[in-house]
C-alpha cells in the first residue's frame, strides 16, 4: 500500500489542474465495495496530512489518482513519479535539517546566556566540566562510584520551565546505574553524599548534545532537581 501511496501522491502532485469543484458521490456503507473504497480513501488522507511541509491540490490528486487505477494515459511515467517523489523528499529533509540547524544553534546561544548568568547567583558552583549545580539539602552519607547503581528521585525542565521527565510525578524513585547516564549526571552523582538534594544546571554536552531526545531539542541546557535518596 505504501508504494501505491508513493505513486498516488506523485502523479496527484504533478497532474494537470482542474478547474471543477470536486463531485461527491452518495456512499452506502451497507456495501461492502463501498465500506472498502471509503475506509481506503479515508487511510489515504489520513497519511496525506502527516507528510508536514507537502501542499497537495486536491483535485488534481484525485485526478491522479483516477488515471494512475485506470492505466489510461497518465501525465507521468512510474520513473517520473519516483524522480518526483525523491526530489520531493530530498527537498523536505534538506528544509528539516536547516530548522533542526538552526534550532539547535538558538539553543546553544540561549544556554549559553543562562549558563553566564546564573554561575553569578549565589550558592551556584562552577565546575571545570562547565556543570553548574546547587546544593538544596546536604546529605551525610557516602558517594557513589562510577559503578555503583543509585535510586533517585528527579524532574527535568528546559529553560522555559517546560518539565520533560519527572519521578515525582510518577510517584516514585528511579534507580540507575551511575556510569550509564548523561555525563552532567555522572559526574554530579559521583560527588553528591547520599540523602543530598541538588538542582544541576546542565550545558548541552553534558547532557544530550545536538541530537533530538524527545521533547529536548539539539543543543539544549538542562535544569535537573536531583535527589540522592539510596546507593545500591
Amino acid at each position: 500500500m505504501k508504494r501505491l501511496f508513493a505513486v498516488f501522491i506523485a502523479t496527484g502532485l504533478l497532474g494537470c489542474q482542474t478547474q471543477e469543484k470536486p463531485q461527491f458521490v452518495e456512499v452506502n456503507l451497507e456495501d461492502k465495495q463501498h465500506k472498502l473504497s471509503y475506509a481506503l480513501g479515508l487511510n489515504l488522507s489520513e497519511q496525506l496530512k502527516k507528510q508536514q511541509g507537502m501542499a497537495i491540490d486536491l483535485d488534481v490528486f484525485v485526478q491522479g489518482f483516477k488515471d494512475g487505477y485506470s492505466g489510461e494515459s497518465p501525465l507521468l511515467s512510474s520513473d517520473e513519479a519516483l524522480k518526483t517523489l525523491i526530489e520531493i523528499q530530498e527537498e523536505q529533509r534538506a528544509q528539516q535539517l536547516a530548522e533542526k540547524n538552526k534550532m539547535a544553534a538558538e539553543n546553544k546561544k540561549a544556554g549559553e546566556a543562562f549558563l553566564a548568568e546564573n554561575r553569578k547567583k549565589e550558592g551556584v558552583m562552577t565546575l571545570d566540566s562547565g556543570l553548574q549545580y546547587k546544593v538544596i539539602k546536604a546529605g551525610d552519607g557516602a558517594k557513589p562510584k562510577k559503578t555503583d547503581s543509585v535510586v533517585c528521585h528527579y524532574r527535568g525542565t528546559l529553560l522555559d520551565g517546560t518539565e520533560f521527565d519527572s519521578s515525582y510525578s510518577r510517584g516514585e524513585p528511579a534507580q540507575f546505574r551511575v556510569d550509564q547516564l548523561i555525563p552532567g549526571w555522572t559526574e554530579a552523582l559521583q560527588l553528591m553524599p547520599a540523602g543530598s538534594k541538588w538542582e544541576l544546571y546542565i550545558p548541552s554536552y553534558l547532557a544530550y548534545g545536538a541530537r533530538q531526545a524527545g521533547q529536548i531539542s539539539p543543543n539544549s541546557t538542562l535544569i535537573f532537581e536531583l535527589e540522592l535518596l539510596e546507593i545500591k
